[in-house]
């Protein structure tokens, strides 16, 4: 090994040594000093995050599993899938994230785990967030459904795969009955709202249109009123049929809907087949989304890191998306933006903006995301952003 070559090592170790010592550092502070929600007691207070402890439920790594819930208008209920990457073969499920990884820049396709420093990202942020006298969202009860499974929320398989470490260790693709579970504490704590959203960003934003059917034929028939959002839900890949139905072992009727590389476009033509324009269907995405764009160049190229041309290649993918979203109806709500972070998004746009600091700040066509949200839950569906496409 060349000098440089040991140096660049020394380099990757180092930083993810780094990584893992703030994670777990910011981690026990978050525990000690109880900054996470705490557990739903008996008699719960209203607009106040709280964590509902699952025990049939599983994180990846076979820990605990838990949603977060704020109970506050009865009338108005989102259900919102947590993102968190994605695992589709024995590679990436070897590969979870850590600070580490995430500080030495080594790939990390997924959360196998809640812990309290990964859940910074899910409550309090965003659409989430009580304190911003900007979210119109402040006044709706929200469930939460944490994700640590890497299977869009829909599998139901334990799947072994061997480590980084060369020991044998098992996935477990729970996603699907841990939906099953948030699902009763949905609807035991909400029974019976007037209006649904039910939103999602990254990998959520895929459970969307896959589970949507579920809940309101099964949890929530009564609800007259419902809005879907998916917020980044764009990587094309031609084994999804495969993943889903061998790797995470959906239900057959998730499975049956695959029909082609975007996964996405396949459940929403499913899903408006049978509902067609009762339900508002809203879609959004940066331009250049420098996550999305790592994971299809890693699909594509066996290259996990965001660039000029596969960001490009991504822009191309977005307008066929959104041409064929209209394609099922010219009602389909976009929110498109071409926001930036320097230094972040390396070059291309933002990853998911509904659940980030930016969702009543950042504006496209001098409208912010919450304002556009809260119009078309409120029955104003239009599009924002179109021209730069």
């Amino acid at each position: 090994m060349s000098y440089k070559e040991r140096r660049k090592l020394a380099k990757m170790k180092l930083g993810q040594q780094f990584g893992d010592f703030v994670e777990n550092s910011i981690g026990k502070t978050i525990v000690d000093m109880d900054l996470i929600a705490p557990e739903l007691p008996e008699e719960p207070e209203n607009k106040k995050w709280y964590r509902v402890i699952i025990p049939e439920g599983m994180s990846g790594d076979g820990s605990q599993y838990h949603v977060y819930v704020k109970i506050a208008d009865p009338k108005k209920l989102c259900i919102f899938f947590s993102g968190g990457g994605v695992a589709y073969n024995e590679y990436t499920a070897a590969r979870p994230i850590t600070g580490g990884k995430m500080a030495a820049d080594l790939p990390n396709y997924y959360w196998n785990n809640l812990r309290p420093f990964t859940q910074i990202m899910n409550i309090d942020m965003g659409i989430m967030n009580l304190r911003d006298a900007e979210n119109p969202f402040r006044d709706w009860s929200i469930i939460d459904i944490a994700y640590a499974t890497g299977d869009f929320h829909i599998g139901n398989n334990d799947f072994p795969y061997e480590g980084e470490d060369g020991e044998q260790h098992v996935l477990h693709f729970h996603g699907y009955r841990n939906f099953l579970e948030a699902m009763k504490i949905s609807k035991e704590l909400f029974e019976n709202p007037e209006k649904l959203l039910i939103a999602g960003n990254s990998a959520g934003a895929f459970a969307v249109p896959a589970l949507a059917d579920e809940i309101m034929s099964k949890w929530y028939p009564e609800a007259a009123d419902v809005t879907l959002l998916s917020d980044s839900a764009l990587l094309l890949y031609e084994k999804w049929a495969y993943t889903a139905r061998e790797v995470w072992k959906a239900p057959s009727s998730i499975c049956d809907a695959i029909k082609s590389d975007n996964i996405t476009l396949s459940w929403y033509r499913n899903l408006y087949a049978k509902y067609g324009d009762r339900i508002r269907y809203l879609y959004s995405s940066s331009t250049r989304d420098y996550v999305l764009t790592a994971y299809y160049n890693d699909i594509t190229k066996k290259k996990y890191k965001t660039d000029s041309d596969v960001q490009d290649a991504y822009y191309l993918q977005l307008k066929e998306m959104v041409l064929e979203l209209k394609k099922l109806t010219p009602s389909f709500g976009m929110y498109i933006d071409n926001w930036i972070l320097p230094i972040v998004t390396k070059g291309g746009t933002v990853h998911t903006a509904v659940r980030e600091p930016y969702f009543t700040k950042f504006t496209q066509d001098n409208v912010t995301m919450a304002r556009w949200l809260y119009d078309a839950v409120n029955g104003n569906v239009y599009d924002i952003g179109m021209d730069l496409l």
